[in-house]
């Protein structure tokens, strides 16, 4: 398997034979006045018309610009499966894959599994947001969180799916206005405690910079993984072969 980090929470996935893409963001540095604003900071590390034909997108959801952007929402109809959730395919046409639902994509089976894009609760502030797993035999177990804050989904996932061989964990500890004071995504430390509870050989952290409602950071991953001795902080357009 091949990992290959484009920006934010955006990556290209090589897995049997198959390239799908995480939660498209490819627009230049800007300003989006959704809420009280998110801020980008820093353009793709990989262009768009550099990353080549997609099998799928994995879309954790479509409502929040840092997780689909405009130039991430126009390629999507050039991508013949796009995976989301139920209210991103009424917004958008796309398909639904719900909580603990599966589809085959030649040798991978996806499973959409829960996340919860900040405390308890809340869910009818920030949208319906979901994960993914991606099996196959002879292939890595592999966890994309999306925009998930809660280890207790976490560990309902472990409980399901069992040990994963490599998590994307989305893990900039986000933070905005809408919900004050509380983590919208993992921080580092509730990151490192999901790849001990999924037993993951691999980590790649996603979603830790490029957006000023970031929290932490590249530079607040190291300590908490420490004793983790496979996570891959990749810097923008550099790949990873795992698995």
């Amino acid at each position: 398997m091949r990992i290959r980090y484009v920006s934010g929470p955006t990556a290209i996935l090589e897995l049997g034979g198959l390239r799908l893409l995480t939660d498209p963001t490819f627009d230049e540095p800007g300003h989006y006045p959704v809420g009280s604003g998110l801020t980008k900071t820093s353009g793709p590390g990989v262009a768009l018309d550099e990353i080549g034909p997609i099998d799928a997108v994995l879309l954790s959801h479509d409502q929040h610009p840092d997780n689909l952007d405009t130039s991430g929402r126009e390629m999507l109809a050039s991508v013949p499966l796009v995976l989301s959730t139920q209210s991103a395919a009424d917004r958008i046409g796309v398909r639904a894959l719900p909580n603990w639902a599966e589809t085959e994509l030649g040798p991978l089976t996806i499973t959409g599994v829960p996340a919860v894009h900040g405390p308890p609760g809340t869910e009818h502030l920030v949208g319906e947001v979901t994960g993914f797993v991606l099996r196959g035999d002879g292939l890595p177990t592999v966890y994309v969180s999306g925009d998930n804050a809660s280890l207790d989904v976490v560990r309902e996932i472990a409980g399901r799916i069992g040990q994963v061989d490599v998590a994307l964990l989305f893990a900039g500890a986000a933070r905005t206005p809408l919900i004050p004071g509380a983590d919208l995504t993992l921080n580092s430390r509730d990151a490192a405690e999901a790849a001990r509870i999924l037993g993951a050989g691999h980590v790649v952290p996603l979603h830790f910079e490029h957006w000023t409602h970031f929290t932490q950071g590249r530079e607040t991953l190291a300590e908490p993984f420490a004793e983790h001795g496979s996570v891959h902080v990749l810097t923008p357009g550099e790949h990873v072969d795992v698995g």
